[in-house]
């Protein structure tokens, strides 16, 4: 029962954690303003997020709620566990369930690292989520359509699906290479944007 719960909090972490990096999403029809700065973040998503480790797996749904830097997460259904609730400012963010307590770090980051032991680039989520690189290291493979397929950047391949003629990704398969030969996968999938 002890691994479960562990799980549970790890898969509810990696879950939110995977959410919260896109505090700084720019909606994709909106221009930055002609002074250089980008434009305020506002979006509402819905879908369903998995992890795989090499010892378990797990998923939850989510619903996102993103006001510039502000946002609200709710994940629901993990193995029967209930609701957890993420929200998130600049400089803090926090993870609240009846089974943890509350957890806050300053970054996203920072609380994967302390609630899993995980170490990822879960801001890099902002760019991957829209299709785009977060950094000018990135490799980038492209579709038959000119669209961006695969992202490989600071150890993580991003693999991102879309549907039909989208320009946007409806999935997105996220991979990091273990020294045991295996992997750690956190699947998105986007239902509602």
């Amino acid at each position: 029962m002890r691994t479960i719960s562990k799980f549970c909090l790890s898969l509810m972490a990696v879950s939110s954690l995977a959410l919260t990096g896109c505090q700084q999403y720019i909606k994709p029809q909106e221009q930055p303003p002609a002074s250089g700065i980008e434009a305020p973040d506002q979006f509402n998503l819905q879908g369903k997020i998995g992890v795989r480790t090499p010892q378990q797996s797990g998923s939850a749904f989510f619903t996102w709620a993103q006001e510039q830097q502000d946002f609200d997460i709710e994940l629901s259904g993990i193995l029967g566990v209930g609701k957890t609730q993420i929200s998130g400012k600049a400089g803090e963010v926090t993870l609240n369930s009846a089974k943890t307590g509350l957890v806050s770090a300053a970054t996203p980051e920072e609380l994967l690292e302390r609630a899993t032991g995980w170490q990822a680039p879960i801001t890099h989520l902002v760019k991957w989520v829209q299709a785009k690189p977060a950094t000018q290291q990135a490799q980038l493979n492209k579709d038959d359509s000119g669209r961006i397929a695969q992202i490989q950047e600071d150890g993580w391949q991003v693999d991102l699906s879309y549907a039909d003629s989208a320009t946007l990704p409806n999935k997105l398969i996220l991979k990091q290479a273990l020294e045991t030969g295996k992997e750690n996968r956190i699947t998105m999938v986007i239902q509602n944007r």
